[in-house]
């Protein structure tokens, strides 16, 4: 796009620029390394070595949101299913879903993606099969307070493929997009 195409678009343009300077400067914040330091300086080995730092509260947090998804699911029982309600469902899910890989939880987040798919699918609240939900969530909950993280854990790999199964099933039934 041309200098004269932009003003055209911005007609309120007088062509003066104002340029700002951050409060902070936040080069002040941070140590340069040493040639030397930077020669050794590994990004990677350094981003895991926080992680590891990090992953003893890796099983607190999924917990948490394993404990948000629950309360979610709660207040659907509460009040029924509905957009209101159903929104903080699948926001819990699609957090857990996220957050899985990273806390070591990657079955579990399988398990949260089947449920975002499913509400994804079903854009009508009301056509969503209530069990279905709930044994999401009863499943994900199961599953992280038994520390069911990976492929390694049979109990969690069937329930996943059951439920699997049976919201491909639904799906099927009443209009995938994606079949």
């Amino acid at each position: 796009m041309s200098g004269e195409d932009l003003s055209d678009e911005f007609d309120d343009f007088d062509g003066e620029v104002e340029f700002l300077k951050p409060p902070k400067d936040l080069r002040k914040k941070v140590r340069v390394m040493s040639p030397r330091e930077a020669a050794k300086f590994d990004p990677v080995k350094a981003a895991e070595a926080a992680l590891q730092k990090l992953s003893g509260n890796f099983d607190g947090w999924m917990g948490n949101e394993a404990e948000a998804l629950f309360a979610a699911w709660q207040q659907i029982e509460a009040k029924g299913l509905s957009r209101q309600t159903l929104d903080p469902l699948y926001q819990a899910a699609h957090n857990i879903k996220g957050q899985s890989g990273t806390l070591g939880y990657p079955l579990v987040g399988q398990v949260a993606g089947n449920l975002c798919h499913l509400i994804e699918t079903v854009t009508q609240p009301e056509a969503l099969p209530e069990v279905l939900l709930q044994q999401h969530v009863v499943a994900i909950r199961a599953m992280v307070s038994e520390k069911a993280k990976d492929d390694s854990n049979l109990t969690g790999v069937t329930l996943l493929r059951k439920l699997t199964d049976v919201t491909s099933d639904f799906l099927a039934r009443h209009g995938d997009p994606d079949r």
